[in-house]
């Protein structure tokens, strides 16, 4: 097998899509569960510090009874265990209709749409790598900035459970050399965080606001981590472009109030795929 998919892209590009369509799967688990477990455990630590300063609180129900594994998918709605056949990607949301097969209720479009962008952008992935240790790394990366990028426009919130394993990984992976080289590795991380945080921190002394998260710093840090310092501007150009264009058609056409925060995690991730796939393209055009 290992052979057939070595020698045949077709058949490579086509188990590519059908595994990474479980990993979508799995992924919109992430997206829906990490960030309640993260607010389970903030009420969890702050019971606990108020408690230990002499408050009666009640009780809060801890994180670990809810986790990425247990318990089983359920319908929000009437608590209907989604069973083996409800769960399969896209065909199952399809066959249902999009709707609860106890109560009715709709089922968000944000899962099938997930299970197809992690199959499309990871066979664009392979098409790109081939079937090298290159690409399964590239693969964790497109999954991640996927995974980031969904919970950022939900909740405006980026996990450190996912960024920082991530960066680490990343400056793991290049002490090989997989993607770049150990200095470009560890600068493109100091650097991405630095420059977000000196950004952050001059736009809050002239304005009095502040214009991103410290998440955004660990992502940038992230992808720098990943890809090697010389990458870090065209991400931040791709990504400010792009958020400038996709800010300016909220505020037109869907009446957006130009206060109303715009997550920028998601930016930052599309432009650091692109800088995966196609970015020393990029780089000799413009340096051609």
């Amino acid at each position: 097998m290992i052979e057939l998919l070595q020698t045949s892209t077709p058949v490579l590009l086509v188990v590519t899509g059908l595994f990474s369509l479980l990993v979508g799967s799995f992924l919109n688990v992430v997206i829906h569960r990490l960030p309640l477990m993260m607010e389970r455990q903030w009420r969890l630590d702050a019971t606990e510090f108020l408690s230990a300063e002499g408050h009666a609180l009640p009780a809060v129900e801890g994180s670990g009874s809810y986790n990425l594994w247990t318990p089983r998918s359920a319908c929000p709605e009437c608590g209907h265990r989604i069973t083996a056949l409800e769960n399969i990607p896209i065909l199952s949301y399809l066959f249902l209709r999009g709707r609860c097969s106890e109560c009715g209720t709709r089922i968000p479009l944000r899962y099938p749409l997930v299970e197809a962008a992690t199959a499309l952008l990871s066979v664009a992935v392979v098409w790109h790598f081939g079937f090298t240790w290159q690409a399964g790394a590239a693969l964790l990366f497109t999954w991640a900035l996927l995974a980031l990028s969904v919970i950022d426009i939900r909740t405006m919130l980026l996990p450190d459970s996912i960024t920082l394993p991530m960066l680490w990984l990343g400056l793991v992976l290049n002490l090989a050399g997989v993607f770049t080289d150990t200095t470009s590795s560890l600068l493109g991380a100091v650097t991405g965080y630095a420059s977000l945080w000196i950004l952050y921190h001059g736009f809050r002394l002239l304005t009095g606001k502040e214009g991103m998260g410290f998440g955004d710093f660990k992502l940038f840090a992230m992808i720098g981590a990943w890809l090697g310092w010389q990458f870090l501007p065209l991400v931040i150009l791709l990504a400010s472009l792009v958020g400038a264009v996709v800010g300016i058609a909220l505020i037109l056409f869907q009446g957006r109030d130009r206060a109303q925060p715009i997550p920028f995690g998601p930016y930052l991730a599309a432009a650091g795929f692109i800088a995966l796939l196609w970015g020393d393209h990029i780089m000799s055009l413009y340096l051609g």
